[in-house]
């Protein structure tokens, strides 16, 4: 592995960084970002810093010049990222419409698809969400049941979608439906572009356990939308489907929250029997295992960073990223209020240790465990990419999707 910027990388971390320092604050060191309930106030100021960036080229740096991008290099985005982790940004949510969605767009879109779609997402002026997952489905997102039957030059669609974030403040979605149930279940699927705000389109956000409203489900009852809203062809939507997910598992990254850094400097300062919990040899014990497992991710990640600095195509290494990274976060959160005792309890930030930071992380931190691929889904790819393990038996495998037997309904 490569460590160090070529000449032309440290020119454009040095621009990077320059931009950065001219526009935003260093993050407060003892403040770690926790996913909290966004307001149209934060979605304000995420459009306000999306359109900053695309204006000084950083914010579509791999996209072509005719969209607004730059047309750089892949090292040079993580470049950018590693830079604005430095800064407190505003939460974005722009990632799915820029990260996933955008670059689908540019890979099937039609020429008036292409004129319309990708410049207002990179510049801040319309949000993306993502209109996959399912209540009956799981994780096996070709298992949808949403359907969408030809009605002349328009399509009609009823069904369900769960688990949509930011579907609220989204002015456009990516929806996988399915228009032929008469063929194997990958078979029947098509992709298409939605407006959120088209009749018969019903949002209603879903209370978390953490008290945040991020996700949405969403019910589609006799939506009518035009055929030139279709992205790729019709029974294509896996493939479609696949491009954007695999911009998904780059665009999720690794977990937010406590790291090895926060839960050491707790254990710097909580007592245990009168003297630090560093001290205590089964709290070093699970700090040295935190810190192998903090290495890991970082090295694992510049693994991946180097394939991409060769131009070569990097491997499983984002789904070991992301499986290693949300399990770790959810321990130290664990962790962390197991160490200040009763007064775990407490989750004011005014008065909580760590301003509340442990106590947040651990009601948020389940939802990364399934937020772009469950972890069982990324075992299934390290087993069989990485270990080169036989893949699942499929016992609906060849099946049209309306022969494939289900649970008896009450």
């Amino acid at each position: 592995m490569d460590f160090s910027d070529t000449p032309d990388e440290a020119t454009f971390r040095a621009e990077a960084q320059a931009f950065l320092a001219a526009h935003m604050p260093l993050k407060d060191p003892g403040r770690v970002h926790v996913s909290r309930a966004m307001t149209p106030e934060d979605v304000a100021a995420s459009k306000a810093w999306q359109r900053k960036k695309a204006e000084n080229g950083f914010a579509g740096i791999l996209w072509p010049k005719d969209y607004g991008g730059r047309e750089g290099t892949p090292m040079q985005q993580i470049i950018f990222g590693q830079e604005e982790e430095r800064y407190a940004v505003p939460t974005t949510v722009f990632n799915q419409g820029v990260g996933m969605a955008m670059p689908t767009v540019m890979t099937f879109g039609t020429p008036d698809q292409l004129v319309r779609y990708p410049r207002p997402a990179l510049f801040g002026d319309e949000v993306w969400c993502q209109l996959f997952s399912e209540p009956a489905a799981g994780s096996d997102l070709a298992g949808l049941r949403t359907r969408a039957v030809k009605d002349g030059a328009d399509w009609i669609i009823n069904g369900q979608k769960i688990w949509t974030s930011y579907a609220h403040f989204a002015d456009f979605g990516m929806l996988v439906v399915r228009t032929d149930p008469n063929v194997a279940k990958h078979a029947g699927l098509s992709f298409f572009l939605i407006d959120m705000k088209t009749p018969g389109i019903e949002i209603r956000p879903i209370r978390q356990i953490s008290g945040t409203s991020n996700f949405s489900e969403v019910f589609f009852t006799d939506v009518r939308i035009p055929d030139s809203q279709r992205l790729g062809a019709v029974g294509e939507g896996w493939k479609v489907a696949l491009t954007m997910l695999a911009n998904e598992r780059f665009t999720v990254g690794s977990a937010e929250g406590p790291d090895f850094e926060e839960i050491l400097a707790l254990a710097q300062r909580v007592k245990i029997d009168g003297r630090r919990a560093v001290e205590d040899s089964a709290v070093r014990e699970r700090l040295a295992h935190w810190y192998v497992r903090t290495a890991g991710i970082r090295f694992t990640r510049l693994r991946s960073q180097t394939a991409l600095s060769r131009s070569r195509a990097p491997g499983p290494e984002n789904s070991i990223l992301k499986l290693v990274s949300a399990n770790k976060l959810q321990d130290i959160a664990t962790f962390g209020i197991d160490l200040v005792g009763e007064t775990g309890a407490i989750t004011e930030p005014e008065i909580a240790a760590m301003h509340g930071l442990f106590q947040q992380a651990l009601l948020y931190a389940p939802s990364k465990r399934i937020a772009g691929g469950t972890d069982e889904i990324l075992r299934n790819i390290i087993a069989e990419r990485v270990l080169g393990l036989p893949a699942d038996i499929r016992a609906d495998k060849g099946l049209a999707f309306n022969k494939i037997p289900t649970g008896a309904r009450g």
